[in-house]
């Protein structure tokens, strides 16, 4: 139930700060400023795919068209993702 008073904002930063302590303050080797765009919309687009009952649905979710979220999920490799669970 605490959870639930989280915003997003502290939450990936409860993450972050987890998974860095544990790593000497380095995450995972990656420049975390210059690619949280990419971490953001990568987690944006699993959570929509992985909530939502089709591709057509995703797309309106995030407000992309069909195509622009077809040329997205290509982009950022859903379907090996999803294809490996």
């Amino acid at each position: 139930m605490i959870i639930n008073t989280f915003t997003i904002e502290d939450l990936l930063a409860i993450k972050l700060e987890l998974s860095a302590n544990n790593l000497n303050n380095r995450l995972y080797g990656l420049d975390i400023w210059k690619k949280s765009g990419y971490i953001i919309k990568d987690a944006m687009l699993k959570f929509a795919v992985s909530t939502t009952k089709s591709k057509k649905d995703a797309a309106r979710f995030l407000g992309v068209s069909y195509s622009e979220f077809n040329s997205l999920y290509k982009r950022y490799k859903l379907e090996d993702f999803f294809n490996n669970e």
